[in-house]
């Protein structure tokens, strides 16, 4: 079957299944008693998730159970589970069509551990945040226990943990190349990206005896298959020729990646599987992927037809309960707690941030519910989530102002490989009118018991420059004393690594944001925030980075060091030491400064708190090894001083004195302000 056959089937399309006529559940039932209360003897669906259940559009257990239950399927969910054996997985009894399966919200493994590899001791999808209620790596821990509770029940992975491991990929933790999730797993499925329509129709397919096998005709699944007879290979895995299989050609064509044991080995083989892998990711033209793993080749389908406006509406319209499970009582969910009031109006970013993976997971065709939709969340908000007090705490997405823009032309957009519409300058094909946007905050703004409407995502300022009424409407109406944005680093060598615009951009954002702030007779801050340890970035760049830091009287109270996520470019680059922006080719790919060692991380994030006494031997040193002992000193043009002050270095919370008159602005990367 053509690959892209079922593309154009909508989610609303689909015959309900068997016609039931089921009212939707206060709560998809977590146990059996709340199954009876249902009347139901079994579920046809079990939904395995390491996060609480909190029945709310921002957690991606309640949006793919409601939405099966509102195709006629009866779906429970098991929520962090106890893994130490199979019967927490047996509670629900046996699913009539498949078990799901995902790690949550999270990677498990970035939301366990930090960038030093250190354990975290809380998690914010857990009741009172409460560390340890998942295992590592707990799609495979949870994939194997289901398939020891039930045995011939399909199961199905997804969910960002899933999505970001859908090949052969460096596991940071384990400074390894791990196989596919997939195969670790053993599971029958994988389903990547925004996977509501594919687990729609793998659903229907699979309840109507279709075989797990017999699926591979669904764009954003991957699945273990062998290549049909009627597919012509393109050869990206010869790492001497430098052909990447990037040629267009007539017929049923896949693209083969280098093999798993491949990437194992060979670096640049990695890096040419990872370049690949982000050029066939445009719904309009990617073609299918192959990978061998062992005795087996791992099929991956293109990736899923972005949801249309209207598809968004049906998906956030459902109807959920907005709040957590009965079952935890008076607990507090942190992340449910820092969502509860605010709303999403898109998805995906187009940006392509190489250390970001929100692109390899949501798409960079921007995904809009419509203004209707959107009004209709705030007065169910107003209306039943206990606690609002007329304050919208946030509107907006992966980036805050990204809403209804795309690229002109759809032609032009359906044959763009560009990993980026917005480096290394702005594609003139893009609209980048905030109109839409604007209008959109008037409206909200006009809600009966809305007081204020607050935009705490990251706005995308190289945007935003290109209207200066929004500009002005966001500082009038939308801030509240801060505004974090990511200029992430302030030397061209880093940003270029990033695919991140230059400092100036973020220079004119700011005198706009000041000039409309002092219009509207506010006094409002940026705040800023940047990456240490970064692929690309020296010390001479971090220390360069600190001088701007220190001459514009910035203070940053908490530092983010670069944590290379499963199969985000910049990963590639920090395991690799190769930039698979270029071409990779054996012998003649750009190499990459890869920031691994520990004492060198610690002095990159040394360097973005240059003001804090902890970090000065540290940096004195530094300097000196730099020839750069001009630095130490107590002159307003030195970044450290040369002896340290009685009382200094051994507290935490020890503050630098300011010079007279001198008053630093103090900030946070997570935009929490901290102190003056």
């Amino acid at each position: 079957m053509n690959t892209l056959a079922t593309a154009d089937i909508s989610l609303t399309s689909w015959p309900r299944h068997l016609a039931r006529p089921d009212k939707p559940a206060p709560f998809l039932p977590m146990n059996r008693a709340e199954m009876t209360a249902l009347g139901w003897d079994q579920c046809d669906i079990v939904l395995v998730t390491g996060d609480a259940y909190v029945d709310h559009p921002s957690f991606g257990m309640a949006i793919i159970g409601r939405l099966l239950e509102a195709q006629g399927f009866r779906v429970g969910i098991i929520a962090q589970p106890d893994w130490q054996s199979a019967e927490p997985f047996k509670a629900l009894g046996k699913p009539r069509v498949f078990f799901g399966v995902t790690g949550g919200n999270m990677d498990s493994m970035v939301n366990r551990y930090t960038a030093d590899r250190r354990l975290r001791h809380d998690d914010a999808y857990t009741p009172n945040g409460e560390g340890g209620r998942r295992p590592d790596r707990c799609t495979i821990v949870y994939a194997q226990r289901c398939r020891e509770a039930f045995k011939d029940v399909p199961i199905v992975l997804g969910g960002i943990e899933a999505s970001l491991r859908r090949i052969a990929h460096y596991d940071y933790w384990s400074d390894k190349v791990r196989r596919s999730l997939l195969a670790d797993a053993k599971a029958d499925l994988l389903l990547y990206g925004n996977a509501e329509r594919a687990v729609v129709e793998v659903a229907h397919r699979l309840a109507n005896g279709e075989a797990p096998r017999d699926l591979d005709s669904i764009r954003g699944v991957a699945l273990f298959r062998r290549v049909p007879e009627d597919y012509a290979e393109l050869h990206a895995d010869d790492l001497d020729s430098a052909d990447e299989g990037a040629s267009r050609q007539p017929g049923n064509i896949v693209i083969r990646l280098p093999a798993c044991e491949q990437v194992e080995q060979d670096r640049e083989a990695y890096a040419r599987a990872s370049r690949v892998l982000h050029r066939e990711s445009n719904p309009g033209n990617a073609r299918p992927l192959v990978q061998r793993h062992g005795d087996r080749d791992l099929w991956l389908n293109p990736p899923p037809i972005p949801l249309s406006t209207a598809e968004m509406d049906s998906v956030y319209d459902l109807p959920y309960a907005r709040a957590p499970h009965p079952s935890y009582k008076d607990a507090k969910i942190p992340a449910w707690e820092m969502i509860r009031f605010s709303v999403t109006i898109m998805r995906g970013c187009f940006g392509g941030c190489t250390f970001c993976s929100i692109t390899e997971h949501e798409g960079r065709i921007i995904q809009n519910r419509s203004e209707g939709s959107i009004l209709r969340e705030i007065e169910r908000i107003r209306d039943k989530t206990p606690g609002f007090t007329g304050v919208i705490s946030d509107i907006g997405g992966p980036t805050a102002n990204m809403y209804r823009m795309a690229c002109k032309d759809p032609k032009i957009e359906a044959a763009c490989r560009r990993p980026s519409c917005v480096f290394p300058e702005i594609c003139p094909n893009l609209n980048t009118s905030h109109d839409d946007l604007i209008r959109l905050y008037r409206k909200v703004r006009e809600v009966k018991g809305v007081k204020r409407v607050m935009v705490a995502s990251g706005v995308r300022y190289d945007l935003a420059v290109e209207s200066p009424e929004y500009i002005k409407e966001l500082v009038t109406h939308h801030v509240g004393g801060y505004l974090k944005i990511a200029p992430e680093h302030t030397e061209r060598g880093p940003l270029d690594k990033m695919m991140k615009p230059g400092i100036g951009a973020y220079n004119r954002f700011k005198k706009m944001f000041d000039a409309a702030a002092e219009q509207a007779g506010k006094k409002y801050y940026l705040i800023p925030y940047f990456i240490a340890a970064h692929p690309g970035t020296t010390d001479e760049d971090m220390m360069n980075l600190a001088l701007w830091l220190k001459k514009n009287r910035y203070r940053a109270d908490q530092v983010q060091t670069f944590l290379p996520s499963p199969m985000a470019t910049a990963t590639a680059m920090y395991h690799t030491g190769v930039n698979p922006l270029r071409g990779v080719r054996r012998g003649a790919s750009d190499k990459v400064e890869a920031i691994k060692g520990l004492r060198q991380r610690r002095l990159h994030k040394a360097f973005l708190r240059y003001h804090d006494p902890d970090n000065w031997p540290l940096l004195r040193e530094a300097l000196k090894q730099m020839g750069r002992a001009d630095l130490i000193g107590s002159r307003p043009d030195q970044l450290v001083p040369a002896h340290q002050p009685p009382g200094t270095g051994k507290a935490a919370g020890t503050r630098r004195p300011l010079r007279e008159g001198g008053r630093a602005q103090r900030f946070t990367t997570k935009g929490l302000r901290m102190g003056k």
